[in-house]
Order: structure tokens, then C-alpha cells, then sequence
């Protein structure tokens, strides 16, 4: 869903560098990036570059504004989410990060992005914003690199009961030891995915959990690239990594003088309708931050940067930015 990222990114890109990330599963193990298109006022400033990484390579293209930007923001995008990847992520190819430590890679390739445009502005702030799947890969990369941002926006996030987060973990552990971890597996993503239109029953779709607005949903599912399986090597990595981001004494690694925003819908399954959001949030708290919100959204559900009410939430976002440049 282009749109919300453009308006966002359409807003911070008058002022400040853009770009957009989603991550791609290259040839190998390494973690491909490609940005969305930038903005009319940036547009004249495109350019592409190859950075390396711990884990291979990573394909960029860089967005900036004709004026000197004041500040660097980086989106981390959603599992299902995905307008501008390649095929591997579709069809017989599910979303894999890898064999080994996938996770570890993602979070790695993202220090590796911020090195490479933090040499080019080394003097500029960096924001990093995860959505969904981004917001745990966020809340990672908080913990693994302290120091390394001004802010941190955490959009649709959750905090999974430690039970379920091992339970999970150890069912796709069993079923990718007998099928394969890059294969994908429907008992796998009912556990994954199966729980949130729950509360939403009668459901419409198997996709109303994501928006409030109807034709919001009926795109998404129309979209050939949005709603690619994903594999049951990718579950097991990422509930590896919140199990990671629930310990206190990896919450105790982060920089606690560094601000966070925590925005979700209210009725965003993900966050389990606000509670998981809060536990969150409060997480965070317990652990010492010294400056972190949380903004929820009456009614709204897992798609906030979607919904009618989008100009708000990108109006906040950047009230909540814009101080701590």
C-alpha cells in the first residue's frame, strides 16, 4: 500500500533525506533493500548505491531532497507488505531469511544502511520507524546497537506471552525439521496469523484485522504483492526475536536516553487491542527509558498509516519528531 508511506514520507522529505527500506531476501543469505519512489521535490536527487554488510550486500536507492537535509529516516516495512520486491517473495518461494541467525541478518543489514548514510551526513539525526514485523526488528536493533539514533518510532507492534512465543518456536522448529524451514506450512501460519479477525467476526475477509476501511482491504488482497506466504524458517526466526526483545536484561542494553514513540491502532490484533502495546510500552519504562510515549488510536486497526485518519497519525509522527531533531 504505497500511499501511506508517501504521505509520510512525502511530509518528512520537504525538510529532511527519505528513504523507505524493505527487506528483500537476496540469492544468498544477505538482505537485499529497495526504496520507494521519492517524492516530486527529491525526485532530481535519486541515486544508487551498494553497501556492504556482514551478511552480503545491500542494493539502495537514496532519496534526498535538493536543499541540504536536516534529518535521516529509514522504514522498516511489514511481512505481508511489500509493493516493490522481487518475485522471489511470491509463488513457490516464500519469504526466507536464511538458514541460519536470519534475524540477526536483518537487524545487522540495517546498522549497515545506517553506517553508510551516516558517513555521507554524518552531523544529521536518524530516525528509525518499524512497522508490524518492522516494529520487533526495531525493537531489536534498538537492543544490538544502543546509541546509534536520535529516535525511534514503534508503529503496530505487540508483547506475545512467553509461553506462546516458546510454544511457537518449538511447533516450527519440529514442522521445518521435517519439511524444510524455507517451505511454507498452513498449520504454521494459522498459528502466525490465524487469531486476528478474531475479533472481528463476521468476517468480510481473511484480511479485515488490517484496516478499518473496507476498500483498504479489498486492494491489499488484489495486490499480487501484498500477502506473500511466508516460510516456517521466517516465523521461528522472528518469534526468536521476541523472545529476544521480552528479556529485561537484553531491554537493560538499550540507550535509555534516547526517545521512543509507540503508536498502534487500538483495535490492532498485533497488539492484542491496545494491551499488548501497553506492555510494551511499559517494557520499556521499567527498563529506564527516560523518553517514551504511546499513542493509540480508537478504532482503528493495523494499517494506522492507511486509514482515513492517516493525515492525523503522519501529523503526529512528526510533532513527535520534529523537537528532537
Amino acid at each position: 500500500m504505497p500511499s501511506s508511506l508517501k504521505t509520510i514520507g512525502a511530509r518528512l522529505a520537504s525538510s529532511s533525506f527519505w528513504a523507505s527500506l524493505t527487506a528483500v531476501p537476496a540469492a544468498t543469505s544477505s538482505i537485499a533493500f529497495k526504496t520507494r519512489s521519492a517524492p516530486a521535490s527529491a525526485s532530481s536527487a535519486n541515486r544508487s548505491s551498494v553497501v556492504f554488510s556482514p551478511t552480503g550486500v545491500l542494493y539502495c536507492i537514496h532519496m534526498s531532497p535538493v536543499s541540504m537535509p536536516s534529518a535521516i529516516y529509514i522504514i522498516v516495512t511489514p511481512v505481508s507488505f511489500s509493493p516493490f520486491i522481487t518475485a522471489r517473495w511470491m509463488g513457490a518461494a516464500p519469504l526466507y531469511f536464511g538458514e541460519k541467525d536470519g534475524w540477526t541478518h536483518v537487524v545487522d543489514d540495517m546498522y549497515a544502511l545506517r553506517c553508510r548514510t551516516h558517513s555521507e551526513y554524518p552531523a544529521l539525526p536518524y530516525f528509525l520507524l518499524g512497522h508490524s514485523m518492522g516494529s520487533f526488528l526495531t525493537r531489536t536493533y534498538l537492543i544490538r546497537y544502543p546509541g546509534t539514533l536520535r529516535g525511534a518510532i514503534v508503529m503496530g507492534t505487540g508483547q506475545q506471552p512467553g509461553y506462546m512465543v516458546a510454544g511457537g518456536r518449538l511447533i516450527a522448529g519440529i514442522i521445518g525439521k521435517k519439511n524444510g524451514f524455507d517451505k511454507f506450512n498452513a498449520t504454521v501460519d494459522n498459528l502466525a496469523f490465524g487469531a486476528y479477525n478474531k475479533p472481528f467476526e463476521p468476517k468480510r475477509t481473511n484480511y479485515d484485522w488490517l484496516s478499518v476501511n473496507e476498500e483498504n482491504v479489498d486492494r491489499y488482497i488484489a495486490d499480487p504483492l501484498c500477502g506473500g506466504q511466508t516460510s516456517v524458517g521466517l516465523f521461528r526466526d522472528m518469534l526468536g526475536g521476541i523472545g529476544f526483545i521480552s528479556k529485561p536484561a537484553n531491554l537493560a542494553l538499550m540507550d535509555k536516553t534516547m526517545p521512543v514513540l509507540f503508536i498502534s491502532g487500538e483495535m490492532d490484533p498485533v497488539g492484542d487491542l491496545g494491551k499488548g502495546v501497553r506492555l510494551a510500552y511499559e517494557s520499556f519504562r521499567k527498563a529506564g527509558v527516560k523518553d517514551v510515549s504511546l499513542k493509540l488510536y480508537p478504532g482503528l486497526r493495523h494499517e494506522i498509516l492507511n486509514e482515513k485518519e492517516r493525515e492525523t497519525v503522519c501529523a503526529d509522527i512528526w510533532a513527535w519528531i520534529e523537537p528532537r531533531m
